[in-house]
């Protein structure tokens, strides 16, 4: 059975027959959304019940002829690297299709999108060979650019253009270099697989001109400094659960083609630029933590942060260890968690108050106790405290890039210290003190929103407890990846 097709197009059927109903019919297009969204993830959950851990190469493989003219191939795959961004995107687009049921305008449109949205982001995970990837990675950016600029906020038109504009200059480099590729292959090729053992006939210049164009690609969408910029306004102006899916899955997307491919791919390209990563992963963490800081707005604060927690991700692979790769990869799943509960908790509030000012509130803990203690542990999860998911990702990181970096992973630390303050000081001015009597009408959290944020609250707990399980997966495929000669 091609499972692995089922997944990454099973949301797509979903898609089509949504736009077969009537836009009238509301609950018909919500449970169509939900149903293929869900048989996607479980399905994933059916890979991860077959998945070889001791295994370091690719599995469920498909292959097929796409353009046989061109060599170019309907390639899938997975392995400890890319195994668990897929089961991450499912788990998560099945949540933001639950919080997406309070969605009141062109439902048709927005469920549609959703799904397409979905089937790119599992297929850049799962391509194996770089027209398809690309394929992938473009098909992301139409629905995105749609489900900002329609369902977004005051200045939704803006930041939908500011996101299409950024991630399509990035997408340009990126055809460029993967043309590059193809043309100095012998044969030619655009085989993933086949590609990473044909460095040995590339010259180091050649490496370097397409890592850069590569790079250009996926550190728009990372964001990486100084690319950043229009990620908070994407994420203010998105719809809350699009801000999640943003968050979550999308930025990750970049890391991942900087492991998979720029490293895999262009070994000389990458050990060029090392210095660099490392001087650009410490600016992320901390300067996206001082600017967190001087927020006002929850989302965007929330928004910040993850510039800051990507960072994390490039400080890990710069440290070019198998621990420091852990780290990354355990970064981008705790991120992806513990962000999506932010971006979720930040809507819940918006919802009821219409407002996202961390000064107009206060004392809301003894109003809504259950909010406030999800907050609380998604806060904390967030700033690395110890037994929760953020920690290991983080130290994971840092134990990966100190022995290289001694001096840059210890300015970074300072990034976690302004991290916890910033949490700290939303918590302190949202929930503690005196109560503000204007908020005396507010409610606490529904069935809707509590089935789309326990589920994250839960692997926050169990990643934080006992993180060996998902270390498990990606084991030995990054320590295979650290340890090929390269």
């Amino acid at each position: 059975m091609p499972i692995l097709t089922l997944i990454t197009f099973l949301p797509i059927a979903g898609a089509l027959v949504i736009l077969c109903l009537p836009k009238e019919a509301e609950k018909p297009i919500q449970i169509t959304a939900l149903v293929s969204a869900g048989l996607s993830f479980v399905l994933s959950l059916c890979v991860l019940y077959g998945f070889d851990r001791a295994q370091p190469l690719m599995q469920f493989m498909e292959n097929a002829d796409w353009i046989p003219s061109m060599h170019v191939h309907y390639a899938l795959g997975v392995d400890g690297l890319s195994l668990p961004l897929v089961l991450l995107t499912t788990f998560v687009t099945v949540l933001a299709l639950i919080s997406s049921l309070g969605i009141k305008e062109r439902i048709k449109e927005y469920f549609f999108w959703f799904l397409v949205l979905e089937a790119g982001m599992i297929g850049v995970f799962e391509a194996l060979d770089l027209v398809l990837f690309y394929v992938f990675w473009e098909m992301t950016l139409v629905p995105m650019y749609f489900l900002i600029g329609i369902w977004g906020g005051p200045k939704k038109e803006f930041a939908a253009i500011k996101f299409f504009l950024y991630t399509l200059a990035g997408s340009v480099f990126m055809l460029l270099a993967i043309l590059a590729v193809y043309f100095n292959s012998t044969p030619n090729t655009f085989d993933m697989l086949a590609l990473m053992h044909q460095h040995v006939n590339w010259s180091a210049r050649f490496q370097i001109l397409v890592f850069l164009g590569f790079y250009f690609g996926f550190a728009i969408k990372i964001p990486a400094f100084p690319f950043h910029t229009w990620l908070p306004l994407a994420h203010v102006e998105a719809p809350t659960a699009v801000s999640v899916i943003l968050a979550a899955v999308l930025l990750k997307m970049g890391v991942y083609g900087l492991m998979r491919i720029s490293y895999g791919m262009l070994p000389l390209g990458f050990a060029w630029f090392i210095k660099p990563l490392i001087i650009i992963a410490t600016i992320n963490i901390v300067y996206g933590a001082l600017c967190a800081m001087a927020q006002t707005d929850m989302k965007k604060m929330v928004a910040y942060s993850s510039v800051n927690h990507m960072g994390y991700c490039l400080l890990g692979i710069a440290g070019l260890t198998a621990t420091g790769f852990q780290g990354a990869v355990m970064q981008m799943i705790t991120h992806g968690i513990i962000t999506g509960s932010l971006f979720l908790l930040v809507g819940v509030i918006y919802d009821r108050a219409h407002t996202r000012d961390i000064s107009a509130f206060g004392g809301l803990a003894v109003r809504v106790p259950t909010y406030a203690g999800l907050m609380f542990l998604a806060c904390f999860a967030s700033l690395g405290l110890p037994g929760l998911a953020g920690f290991i990702s983080e130290f994971f990181c840092f134990l990966g890039a100190f022995q290289a970096w001694k001096v840059y992973a210890a300015v970074s630390v300072l990034g976690v210290l302004a991290t916890a303050a910033f949490f700290l000081r939303m918590m302190e001015k949202v929930f503690l003190g005196p109560f503000n009597n204007k908020w005396a009408g507010l409610t606490d959290m529904n069935a809707r929103e509590l089935a789309s944020i326990v589920p994250l609250t839960v692997m926050t707990v169990a990643l934080g407890v006992y993180p060996k399980w998902a270390l498990d997966i990606m084991k030995e495929t990054l320590i295979y990846m650290i340890n090929t000669p390269r």
